[in-house]
């Protein structure tokens, strides 16, 4: 059998592929790869949807900065219970809603534990605007979001 995918997995395979989904993933992948095609001023664009999401959701805002790359770096910390990592996910995800463009790629990476005992969960966000989607011009943001829980 196949390697399991998740706790009582029998199949050890899927049912089909995604194929009818690829095209608008790879759409989003060759708008990525624009020169110029991340908007300026994140912090003007995005900060304002983090911070009133924060205000429903177990998440503080402890630090959002815009780096020379573009990429928009925010850390949150987890307000809550100690959360295992759906929540976070849920939470997040949520998140990501407030500022979410018509295109969106959100992937989390592996929480690791940090110098002070916490969890970092990471996560790599592009979201933006494909070309013929709305009447502005094609562009998107890069976002990388910590959530610093307790462990």
């Amino acid at each position: 059998m196949a390697m399991l995918r998740w706790d009582g997995d029998e199949r050890g395979e899927g049912v089909a592929d995604a194929e009818p989904f690829a095209a608008g993933a790879v759409e989003l992948v060759e708008a990525m790869r624009l020169p110029k095609w991340v908007a300026e001023q994140p912090d003007l664009h995005l900060q304002p949807h983090l911070e009133r999401a924060c205000r429903s959701l177990p998440l503080q805002l402890e630090d959002a900065r815009s780096h020379a790359d573009g990429t928009f770096e925010v850390s949150l910390h987890w307000t809550g219970e100690r959360p295992n990592e759906a929540q976070v996910r849920a939470a997040v995800f949520s998140l990501v809603g407030s500022f979410a463009e018509l295109a969106t790629y959100a992937r989390q990476r592996r929480a690791e534990a940090t110098d002070d005992g916490r969890r970092a969960f990471l996560f790599d966000i592009v979201t933006g605007i494909l070309d013929g989607d709305t009447q502005f011009a094609a562009h998107g943001h890069t976002v990388r979001v910590r959530v610093f829980a307790p462990s």
